[in-house]
């Protein structure tokens, strides 16, 4: 095997996805060289390669965010407009939404954003300031005492290994899996209530307590045709399959609330597939609606599926043995084909039939073969023991009772907003699903308890599990990953330690002057009294 050595590096950032490319930028536009690494060929995470169209608050259109999320939007709606051929009406539409998803209103095909997230570092690129390492796999860190010497990681084209030494790491990798290959202090699963008081913790700490994965696929619709799939491996276990708290099975369109755990009844389509505006599964999350593009160009509606019926919660993901996380992503593909063939063959139809045949997985605007995403869409990972960790008691309406708005941080790096949502657990624990202030981003809940010189860019930031569920959805992440990249840059320039930023006053304050410079809000303007819509934004079908 060879094994090659790049020159040391002053950053590195180990994963691809919106958190690891916000904090590419971050560090670029501050003049910090960058190398970026990957596993899969795109970049964007749940964005991208786990087809997760992004779930937002209802301000997003209003410029109440980070700009450099703001420019992401912008450029996803300039590609559509510039290389796709939209009707008119479509092309002039300020707030264009490309499918008429109902979760957001930028609901866009992923090979779009992954094209589009290229051509943001690709300035960078061309001048040499950035090193993109796609199709790299991380193996080990080596550490010596409170810090992080080195990385490996294995190139997957040719199986050869590469050898990364930094002054700064940055752990921007799905799980956290840089946290435990450099044996820093983590945690995972779910805390108990004597640890956190959070009204919403159970009341054992239980680290396989986790929440469920989904593998989700593209699909679009042509009655009266037959795409109907060979039976996928353990249909017949799993459409029966049922949780103790579901009042279902989970193939099925009946299945539990989110809040008020009753049953409810979701199914594909309401009423027409190509009407706007219905509320139906079809319509949740659909990233191409044909009526936005000239007669012929699209011969069917693209919605894409993440849905409570796909939760896939048999076995945890987070802290087994490699043989055991294989084995549950190949469950959880399975899971959600099995989900995608009842539909074709077995699911009670809008109009009295059985089965929808006309079904047709797209794996083509996802980068792959078989109709799924190129990864699992995952809720939570590996989270830092950090120097400050957010609670509920921070954010949720009910904990801060009496209160009308989110604990202010004098340390705020960013915002974000999302109701606190947890779905079904690897115990067979329901949803949570409460109401959450919009927030801020402390930094002290990206700075690990020990550990010198690396910095969390995701889902893995000083969360617990409860309020992990609000800051993983994507505007988040992104102004997560902006936070941790801005702060490596400016650590870097100053000769700091990341830590001692947060802990002297001049550094803080010059390193948040620094933020605003670049367009990072750091705090939300007032509403006046806050109304439900206001604290949660709208709940999007998942």
């Amino acid at each position: 095997m060879i094994t090659s050595c790049m020159p040391k590096a002053q950053l590195v950032i180990v994963g691809g996805g919106l958190g690891g490319v916000s904090a590419a930028l971050a560090a670029l536009r501050l003049g910090q060289s960058v190398v970026l690494t990957e596993e899969l060929e795109w970049l964007g995470g749940q964005l991208t390669a786990q087809a997760v169209p992004p779930d937002e608050y209802p301000w997003i259109e209003s410029l109440v965010a980070s700009q450099s999320y703001a420019q992401l939007r912008r450029a996803i709606r300039h590609y559509y407009r510039q290389n796709l051929p939209l009707t008119p009406t479509a092309a002039r539409a300020f707030c264009l939404n490309p499918g008429a998803g109902n979760v957001s209103t930028l609901c866009h095909e992923p090979w779009v954003a992954a094209r589009v997230i290229d051509e943001l570092l690709a300035p960078w690129v061309g001048n040499g300031q950035l090193r993109l390492l796609r199709r790299h796999r991380l193996m080990r860190a080596e550490t010596q005492g409170d810090l992080i010497t080195a990385v490996h990681l294995q190139d997957l084209s040719n199986e050869a290994n590469i050898v990364l030494e930094a002054s700064l790491f940055i752990d921007a990798t799905e799980t956290g899996s840089l946290l435990e290959m450099a044996q820093v202090e983590h945690v995972f699963g779910a805390e108990a209530q004597s640890q956190t008081q959070e009204p919403h913790a159970i009341a054992k700490a239980d680290p396989w307590d986790q929440q469920a994965a989904t593998w989700c696929f593209a699909m679009e619709y042509h009655p009266g045709e037959h795409h109907v799939i060979d039976k996928p491996e353990g249909y017949d276990r799993n459409r029966t399959l049922q949780l103790d708290c579901w009042p279902n099975s989970q193939y099925s369109w009946t299945l539990s609330d989110f809040v008020t755990h009753q049953p409810r009844v979701r199914p594909l389509f309401v009423g027409p597939t190509d009407e706007p505006g219905l509320y139906d599964l079809w319509h949740a999350r659909r990233i191409a609606w044909r009526g936005h593009f000239q007669p012929g160009a699209y011969a069917s509606d693209i919605t894409l599926a993440n849905w409570p019926q796909m939760d896939y919660w048999e076995r945890p993901l987070i802290g087994v043995s490699p043989d055991q996380e294989k084995k549950a992503l190949h469950e959880a593909r399975q899971f959600s084909l099995g989900f995608f063939y009842w539909m074709q063959t077995e699911a009670p139809r809008h109009d009295g039939g059985q089965g929808y045949p006309g079904l047709r997985l797209r794996g083509d605007v996802l980068g792959t073969k078989d109709g799924l995403a190129q990864q699992v869409y995952w809720r939570e990972g590996r989270r830092i023991l950090a120097e400050f960790t957010v609670l509920e008691q921070h954010i949720g309406v009910v904990a801060r009772l009496g209160q009308d708005a989110a604990e202010p941080f004098h340390d705020s790096v960013g915002i974000g907003a999302y109701r606190i949502d947890l779905h079904p657990s690897t115990r067979g624990r329901n949803t949570v699903d409460i109401d959450s202030y919009p927030f801020q981003i402390p930094l002290g809940a990206l700075l690990p308890q020990r550990v010198d010189n690396l910095l969390p860019a995701c889902k893995n930031i000083g969360t617990t599990r409860i309020t992990n569920g609000a800051y993983r959805e994507h505007a988040t992440e992104w102004s997560i990953g902006e936070a941790a990249g801005s702060l490596a840059a400016f650590s870097l320039c100053k000769n700091l330690p990341p830590r001692a930023v947060r802990s002297q006053t001049e550094h803080l304050q010059e390193f948040q002057q620094v933020l605003h410079s670049q367009g990072v809000l750091l705090e939300w303007p007032r509403f006046g009294t806050m109304t439900p819509t206001m604290r949660t934004g709208y709940k999007s079908l998942q």
